[in-house]
């Protein structure tokens, strides 16, 4: 029961946090002149407008409205900036090193959703997370898992075979981000833990079970589950893991059962990796690899045993979550674009004509500028981490690719920002941005790779200087891992199968629930669903699509 010396506290500690702002706000180096959108209200400010908004819809209107740089308003008035500016996104990710640290809010999120791992580490702590997990994912390293890959891609060919032949036009809908997940599941289960979780089986083991509907039940988007998220970043950081549990429109208790359940996976698997690389053996996993890294390193660099049970929940979850939510989004444009999806698949036949009888390996894609074009711009146009935040640990000066006009009048070739201040930076607003992509960035088209893009001064992402794996320091240490994957399902689904939009699938917005996944405009639920008609592809352009799809339809 509350006394009033509890009521008399808790009005003291809002206040001084009030005074702090108010402080902090007429005191510091000031942002409020960067133009851009009216606050909608004091409390939210702008955060309703992003996140009730299909995922990045927001940063394209402002990116076009007032350019590259944006201010807007989160809870209590405070002033952020949504950056798509690409030396500024260089000098934050790259020039900086560990001076733009993640917002201890969104590191909260991490944590309830992965652990302690190499998400959530900072400066010192994530080099030496990084040191331990890099031999795991090197060129060499990812290329070998190829072969688990395509093995995985063709059980899932297979089973898509027989619910076709089964059906009575020989055409069924398939709702594509059941499958997908739980196909990549499959496949980094053995590709990184030499774990077998039967997902495409539909054993539904616990730990795949768990990680289905993980990030549906802990990611609220109510008004007041995203007033109480952004008020965490005005306590200290040790607070949160506490506020977490009683913050309202959230629900935690997926979350700690994930944890615990994939916790007791990992100890498992660590141990008998450890066990194995005493007697010298072992296999070429990731976590035989990272385990024996961890291994090699002095007392004062290794990573502790909740470290690599976190490492390991974090490549669970971002290894087959954002390369399923990847395939997905491409099927999707496949389906959009037919004569895309045809072209492309006459790329792929006539390389395994080629091949004389030889499997198509890793090389081979390479060697196709058509697929490699789909790939790139699949991954342009729809990056499944659309935004990642940052704040100043300290006060700097940011230099600007296009000079800003201030709402005074004023032009900076350069901005002043204070030690505190928040970023959204939108990865996918710098890959739209027309002076880097062209003028059609809009638009899917695969043959902007084939043709000479813009020249621009900085390199920004490691990956075709695309942002969707991010860059610098903190970029997506898995990234070639998870092209290898990709790839590997694109190559095979596409030679086999054609796609094809149902009505649904013609209302598919972009939602963002930690990654961007695909929902159905008007659905209340709170899964991904892509519903496609996928028939056997026959050769030629004018296959076409007729009959009933009926009872067919395959959840």
């Amino acid at each position: 029961m509350l006394t009033m010396n509890h009521v008399l506290a808790c009005t003291a500690f809002v206040f001084a946090v009030l005074l702090q702002f108010i402080y902090r706000r007429y005191t510091r180096i000031s942002v409020q002149h960067v133009p851009g959108p009216r606050s909608a209200s004091f409390l939210l400010g702008n955060l309703r407008e992003i996140y009730h908004r299909p995922a990045a819809e927001i940063d394209f209107e402002w990116q076009a409205e007032y350019g590259d740089v944006v201010r807007y308003k989160a809870a209590f008035g405070e002033d952020r900036l949504l950056i798509s500016d690409p030396k500024v996104l260089h000098y934050i990710l790259q020039t900086s090193g560990y001076r733009f640290s993640k917002p201890s809010e969104a590191n909260e999120m991490t944590r309830i959703t992965v652990g302690n791992g190499i998400l959530t580490a900072d400066a010192s702590d994530h080099k030496r997370h990084r040191k331990v997990l890099l031999p795991g994912f090197g060129g060499p390293q990812s290329r070998a898992f190829w072969p688990i890959f395509s093995g995985f891609a063709a059980q899932l060919t297979s089973k898509w075979k027989d619910m076709i032949v089964g059906s009575s036009n020989q055409e069924v809908v398939i709702d594509i981000p059941r499958w997908t997940s739980r196909a990549m599941l499959d496949a980094i289960g053995e590709a990184a833990f030499d774990y077998q979780f039967g997902a495409m089986d539909n054993k539904e083991t616990p730990l795949s079970a768990a990680y289905f509907t993980l990030l549906a039940k802990i990611y609220g988007s109510s008004n007041i589950a995203i007033f109480m998220q952004n008020l965490w970043a005005y306590f200290p950081p040790s607070w949160l893991p506490i506020l977490s549990e009683f913050t309202p429109g959230m629900s935690l208790d997926h979350a700690k059962y994930t944890e615990k359940v994939a916790t007791d996976v990992a100890s498992k698997l660590i141990q008998t990796k450890m066990e194995e690389l005493s007697h010298g053996e072992g296999n070429n996993d990731v976590v035989s690899l990272l385990v024996k890294a961890n291994i090699s390193e002095n007392e004062n660099t290794k990573l502790s045993d909740g470290e690599l049970y976190s490492q390991m929940r974090t490549i669970m979850f971002a290894g087959h979550d954002t390369t399923a939510s990847t395939l997905s989004w491409t099927l999707l444009e496949l389906a959009r674009h037919p004569e895309i999806q045809q072209r492309l698949r006459e790329e792929i036949r006539a390389k395994k004509q080629d091949l004389s009888g030889r499997e198509l390996g890793i090389r081979d894609l390479e060697s196709m500028p058509y697929f490699q074009a789909v790939v790139k711009e699949s991954l342009r146009y729809h990056p499944v981490a659309p935004s990642i935040p940052r704040q100043a640990d300290r006060d700097d000066i940011l230099p600007l690719w296009k000079p800003i006009t201030l709402t005074t009048g004023e032009v900076l070739h350069e901005l002043p920002i204070p030690k505190g201040q928040r970023f959204t930076l939108s990865l996918a607003g710098y890959n739209r941005n027309k002076d880097i992509f062209g003028e059609d960035a809009h638009v899917f088209n695969p043959d902007r790779w084939l043709s000479t893009l813009p020249k621009i001064s900085v390199n920004v992402g490691v990956y075709q200087n695309l942002l969707t794996f991010g860059g610098g320091l903190r970029a997506c240490i898995g990234f070639r891992f998870a092209l290898i994957g990709f790839q590997a399902f694109l190559v095979e689904l596409v030679s086999t199968y054609e796609f094809a939009l149902t009505e649904e699938a013609k209302r598919i917005r972009r939602e963002l629930h930690a990654v961007m996944v695909p929902f159905i405009e008007g659905q209340t639920d709170q899964e991904a669903h892509l519903p496609l008609k996928v028939s056997f592809a026959l050769s030629g352009p004018d296959k076409s699509i007729s009959g009933s799809i009926g009872s067919n339809y395959i959840m």
